[in-house]
């Protein structure tokens, strides 16, 4: 019983790996799949550029030069979307695999994903003791003690009672009882079952450590998740409120100029390429955020 007590803990602590892998699977997908939409809007903006270069190239307001860098950027961009669609179709392999299905099965997923924002607080690592693993290790001390008690019996006597019928033709019923007792040669069976229980003594004592550090790593994984959490959320934060409206306007402002024809062609490729940059950061950021609450979910087992 107290076996398949451990085996049940272990059990839980595997679905709990794997809801940590299928969800990093799942926010890889959706990260990519959002950095696909911020590279064909560029690779639209940046077609348009260059054909409105290629246009005034011939009246000398653009340069040659900026005009072959702009299209090594299209190149580019058209390199990066088949790296992302590698990335999502891992993913989907991976979860797909998770799923029991079909690995070239095609779904949908959902767009609206929004970070959980966990807050630190010392209660938020204060329950890693009930996590299954730490459950299985403690149900395995208390199996292990429960093998200790019967090593201590095993010094005892054993008693035991036989019964036999036996019925032949044309005689009548036999019936027989027997008694038996089993003594344990002593002192070489007290010696034996000392040591073992010695023994196992030992080991507990060994597992005793084993949770406590266990739970100190736990305790010390999910606390450092959180605060990583902490610096990372801030530093999202700035990228949508600060960095990225300006380089939008910085954007905006050198087409406006190029528009007007008192701007130049290789100022405003670079800050179309800056503001790329920054949106794919971002969206870097975001995974990491999810990656991180994923991995504090699976610190302290939160289905």
């Amino acid at each position: 019983s107290s076996l398949a007590e451990i085996e049940k803990s272990k059990s839980e602590w595997t679905k709990n790996e794997l809801r940590r892998e299928a969800k990093i699977l799942y926010y890889n997908r959706y990260v990519n799949e959002k950095k696909q939409i911020i590279l064909n809007e560029s690779e639209e903006i940046l077609q348009l550029l260059i054909t409105t270069s290629e246009a005034k190239f011939s009246s000398n307001q653009s340069q040659l030069q900026t005009i072959y860098k702009a299209k090594a950027r299209l190149a580019e961009l058209n390199n990066m979307l088949l790296m992302l669609d590698g990335a999502i179709a891992e993913s989907n392999i991976g979860l797909n695999i998770l799923m029991v299905r079909d690995v070239n099965t095609i779904f949908q997923i959902d767009t609206l994903i929004a970070p959980v924002n966990y807050s630190f607080s010392i209660a938020d690592t204060s329950n890693v003791s009930n996590r299954s693993d730490i459950t299985a290790l403690n149900k395995y001390i208390q199996s292990m003690k429960l093998e200790q008690k019967v090593m201590k019996v095993g010094v005892r006597p054993d008693f035991g009672v036989r019964a036999e019928h036996m019925q032949m033709f044309g005689m009548p019923n036999q019936w027989s009882v027997m008694g038996m007792m089993t003594l344990p040669i002593v002192p070489w069976a007290s010696k034996m079952y000392r040591s073992e229980t010695k023994s196992i003594g030992f080991q507990i004592q060994s597992m005793e450590q084993e949770k406590q550090t266990m739970q100190l790593m736990a305790t010390r994984m999910s606390a450092e998740k959180l605060t990583m959490l902490n610096y990372e959320n801030a530093q999202y934060q700035s990228y949508t409120k600060n960095i990225i409206p300006a380089y939008e306007n910085n954007l905006q402002a050198n087409l406006l100029a190029f528009k007007q024809n008192t701007g130049d062609f290789f100022v405003l490729l670079d800050a179309w390429e800056m503001l790329l940059m920054k949106k794919l950061e971002a969206y870097d950021k975001l995974f990491n955020i999810l990656k991180l609450e994923a991995e504090y979910e699976y610190e302290m087992e939160i289905k």
